[in-house]
């Protein structure tokens, strides 16, 4: 019965905007919006690369993601529903196919004054998101939107709270533990004729665990020793303090984060179970705390930034037990660049949620309208001060009028692959020089030639990537690639004698954009590597097959 009550209302989320519209609410009463974006895959069988042995290389050939958002707006009524759908996907495990539909986010939200009322799914964030985030990351598989309820109320122009509280979602249904938060924040200044304005803030998050995740965890822990034993808790508590503070060209965010103790699993502690058996990886538990800090100055010329990171035992999940990005209920900022292109951002370096600490300094100075100099540095450590990651970029940007534009640099890495991705015995060291050419035939139409070089004796070894596109606007771009292992290393393929292989990734591909709807269709052969956005990762596997996307908006 109550599976038929969810199905109606979420079937009335679907059909009421249009029978509102078709009544006489148009768009001078009511607004309908939305989006498409899908994914179709055909995977081509190539074991050489690693592409194969699993269900969509084997007999699958097929996959698909696709995602349906309608949002109507009327007055102080907001309603919006997003449909989902996997067809034999590999975004949910890349080993695996993964189908099944239904809705995937639905919410209703109120105005009344100052008051403003959620019900349904949400997405939101306390602070930088050290306690609590709720976002979307379709590329790694990430929707932790919340279920439940949020108010958020108005206090005065520059003063507002809220308070929510409700369950983390998962595919199409929710984790069992109960989330509820509480966060203040505001905006004032100090001083008249050069005031300093600051925005601070402080957040509140509870997370209580069911009875069948405390009976888990206590079945886990019963065959250690009795000293490495320790009870769970049901209640775990979050509290964050920050601000953001401007002068002149000064700007700068601090924010602390405490958790209190509860059980997570640490892979690098030893476990000694009563059998005897010693291994690594046990849990434990302890109290947690990040602290993050970012000072920016910008003036004339020159820009400069730099930031500080320290994270101790802030793994935080609706689940202990759940690994990888499953679970997590908050959202620890990366401390190293940003990079976009394919060679350069071959090797980033994930969150460590247990030990680490960072920093990083990005310089920015500009000669002239025509010349710019970057120059970024960020240093990855465990608490213990291993090394975890290192990276030293530096960048050269030269405009020429509006006819062209060179961007040129060189890029060096240390990346700990065995911490990273398990991978490895030793630090990997990379060189990476590389060069992306803009060119305008005419007002509409463009070139752009990119090219990198990764020289490494680690992993699989040195790489050339090369990439071509051209340009017409607003309708038309082709582009073409090619990622040539040059100079193949341990983890390279390796022909039937066992001796190492050059191989040749090549892309093909074109997209279209008419208005606001765009189609991409693309051959694609890919390496194994780690796909990350805002330090958050996944191992992405070979891929070889043609993929076409389609993305719209109304």
């Amino acid at each position: 019965m109550k599976k038929r009550l969810f199905f109606l209302i979420k079937t009335v989320f679907i059909i009421l905007p249009f029978i509102l519209n078709n009544y006489g609410f148009s768009q001078d009463r009511g607004i309908i919006s939305g989006g498409l974006e899908s994914n179709f895959n055909y995977f081509i069988r190539d074991s050489l690369i690693g592409a194969s042995n699993i269900p969509q290389y084997d007999h699958l050939l097929y996959g698909a993601e696709s995602w349906l958002n309608l949002r109507y707006n009327y007055g102080t009524w907001e309603m919006g529903v997003r449909l989902d759908m996997f067809n034999n996907s590999n975004l949910r495990d890349p080993n695996s196919a993964y189908s099944d539909e239904g809705i995937g986010n639905w919410y209703v939200k109120k105005k009344i004054k100052k008051l403003e009322i959620t019900g349904g799914h949400f997405y939101d964030q306390i602070g930088a998101g050290t306690i609590f985030r709720a976002y979307e990351e379709r590329a790694l598989f990430v929707d932790n939107s919340v279920f439940g309820v949020r108010l958020k109320y108005d206090l005065n122009d520059n003063w507002s709270a809220k308070i929510f509280t409700g369950r983390q979602k998962y595919l199409f249904e929710t984790y069992p533990a109960i989330l509820r938060g509480a966060n203040i924040e505001g905006f004032f200044t100090l001083g008249k004729d050069n005031p300093v304005s600051i925005a601070p803030g402080i957040g509140f998050v509870n997370r209580t665990h069911d009875d069948k995740t405390i009976s888990k965890l206590v079945n886990i822990v019963k065959n250690y020793l009795p000293e490495d034993q320790t009870p769970p808790v049901y209640n775990t508590c979050l509290g964050t303090i920050y601000s953001n503070i401007s002068y002149s060209a000064w700007s700068l965010y601090f924010e602390a984060s405490y958790k209190s103790p509860e059980m997570f699993r640490d892979p690098l502690a030893l476990k000694k179970e009563i059998s005897g058996e010693t291994t690594k990886g046990k849990y434990v538990k302890e109290a947690g705390s990040v602290i993050y800090t970012s000072l920016g100055y910008a003036k004339n010329k020159l820009g400069i930034t730099g930031e500080f990171k320290r994270t101790e035992n802030f793994d935080f999940r609706t689940d202990p037990t759940l690994l990888l990005n499953h679970g997590l209920i908050n959202f620890i900022p990366p401390m190293n660049r940003l990079n976009t292109y394919t060679l350069t951002a071959r090797y980033s370096p994930a969150t460590q949620l247990l030990s680490e600490k960072a920093y990083q300094l990005d310089v920015k100075y500009a000669v002239n309208r025509k010349l710019t100099f970057n120059i970024n540095f960020s240093n990855i450590s465990n608490l213990e001060d291993d090394l975890l990651y290192r990276e030293i970029f530096t960048e050269i940007l030269y405009k020429k009028g509006r006819k062209w534009k060179l961007v040129t640099g060189l890029q060096y890495q240390n990346y700990n692959q065995p911490v990273y991705e398990g991978e490895g015995t030793e630090m990997l060291v990379a060189y990476t020089p590389y060069f992306d050419f803009l060119y305008k035939l005419s007002r509409k139409k463009s070139i752009n030639i990119e090219a990198q070089y990764m020289h490494t004796k680690q992993d699989y070894g040195s790489w050339v990537n090369l990439f071509f596109e051209f340009s017409s606007a607003p309708h038309w771009s082709i582009e073409a690639s090619g990622m040539y292992n040059i100079d193949p290393s341990e983890r390279a393929p390796k022909d039937k004698d066992g001796k190492l292989l050059s191989i040749f990734y090549p892309s093909v591909g074109m997209t279209y954009t008419n208005g606001s709807n765009r189609y991409s269709l693309r051959y694609v052969k890919q390496v194994e590597g780690v796909v990350c956005s805002g330090g958050v990762c996944r191992l992405e596997p070979a891929f070889s097959g043609i993929k076409f996307n389609v993305a719209s908006r109304f």
